[in-house]
């Protein structure tokens, strides 16, 4: 079973070169339930847009708390 978890997120262009470069490795988020969560800064890649990354996301992981995905859910 996955547990889905939504995050609202809103980093700049700015922020994301530390991700990038390496400087920060993970990211930490509340989720809109008030959990706090860190999952790997990697998994941006795929929603990043030209003004960073902002919206709403739902994030998937796996049974071993193992990263799976992430998608857009809302702005």
């Amino acid at each position: 079973m996955h547990q889905r978890l939504h995050v609202v997120l809103n980093i700049s262009p700015d922020k994301l070169l530390y991700y990038y470069e390496g400087e920060v490795n993970a990211v930490v988020a509340k989720t809109t339930d008030g959990r706090t969560i860190r999952f790997p800064a990697n998994v941006l890649r795929s929603v990043v847009q030209k003004d960073g990354v902002h919206g709403t996301f739902e994030l998937v992981f796996d049974r071993n708390h193992k990263f799976v995905s992430i998608r857009r859910v809302g702005d």
